[in-house]
């Protein structure tokens, strides 16, 4: 069986992105396949997700021998996610046959892209809240779990990722973020990974009973992808993981706009627009954390302070 080398070299650099966030699988895999690829849209969905369901334990077995793993929060979201996924196949069948479940998956899948834009967002703004607040991280196992509401994020994520492939790690880890904000980033990228795997099988045994999976495109996508999502995972505590999201976030909203039938003039303005308002709002962001750092960092009054004769951060001298 012959590999197509195009799709195996798309697939490995979309793979070192999961590895690194944890996000952007089917976000960006399907997509590639659809508008680079000419592949149809439920094909596409399917042949993904059977890649996911070989690419996505690689990733998560080098969390789980990290420690990065909560495997409380794994089999809540599970709880929710499995059965939900493989029902999302069924969901996506009743739209209808032929061209019409194409189009519909197709516009499925945008519009499941512009949520996981917004999740990128809001996994931002969580994130910088949390920092000026200074909310310290905690380890894995002071993590109190909160039953119904991540058994609700995996039911919801599941039924996304068996119609569209896409969630997985775009919404699910958004959600983990704002429900657990005391979880570190690789934290919350092993826990989804973990949980992403039962996850995308459910799906994809969904796809490969009811779904349009073919053996030769998803053989391309494992070539690339499975050593793929193992360097990102390697790397993910060196990235520059804001950098990574921002342009992860462009992609995926460019992406949704072509799904979506979306002009090419109107989508070069709308992500113009988009990436002025990002830079924007970064800047306010930034400039409204200055004024609370130097708080922190200056020294208290009292008298050690008023009579140390030291700067904060330098050692004194030690007496002759």
């Amino acid at each position: 069986m012959a590999i197509d080398l195009p799709l195996a070299v798309g697939s490995f650099l979309v793979a070192i992105v999961v590895g690194l966030t944890g996000m952007g699988g089917g976000a960006l895999m399907t997509p590639m396949m659809m508008l680079f690829f000419n592949v149809p849209p439920l094909a596409a969905v399917s042949s993904d997700l059977v890649a996911s369901a070989v690419m996505k334990p690689v990733g998560g077995i080098v969390h789980m021998r990290r420690g990065t793993v909560s495997l409380r929060l794994v089999g809540w979201l599970c709880a929710g996610s499995v059965p939900a996924a493989f029902c999302g196949v069924l969901v996506a069948r009743a739209f209808g046959d032929g061209e019409q479940v194409q189009q519909t998956i197709k516009y499925a899948l945008g519009g499941a892209l512009l949520l996981a834009v917004a999740g990128l967002v809001a996994k931002a703004w969580l994130s910088r809240h949390e920092g000026r607040r200074g909310k310290a991280s905690a380890d894995l196992g002071e993590i109190v779990v909160r039953p119904f509401p991540t058994l609700l994020v995996g039911t919801i994520g599941g039924l996304v990722v068996g119609i569209s492939s896409v969630g997985s790690g775009s919404l699910i880890i958004v959600a983990l973020l704002a429900l657990y904000p005391a979880l570190k980033a690789n934290q919350l990228v092993g826990t989804d990974l973990v949980q992403a795997v039962p996850l995308v099988m459910s799906a994809a045994l969904g796809h490969l009973l009811f779904g349009d999976f073919q053996l030769d495109v998803t053989t391309s996508l494992l070539a690339g992808s499975i050593p793929g999502v193992y360097l990102g995972a390697r790397i993910s505590a060196r990235a520059p993981g804001g950098i990574i999201r921002a342009l992860l976030a462009v992609v995926l909203l460019a992406s949704a706009l072509k799904l979506l039938d979306v002009g090419n003039a109107a989508t070069l303005w709308i992500l113009a627009g988009a990436v002025a308002a990002g830079a924007v709002g970064w800047s306010l962001l930034r400039d409204r954390a200055r004024p609370e750092v130097g708080v922190a960092g200056e020294v208290g009054e009292g008298p050690q302070a008023a009579g140390s004769g030291v700067e904060p951060g330098v050692s004194p001298r030690r007496a002759r």
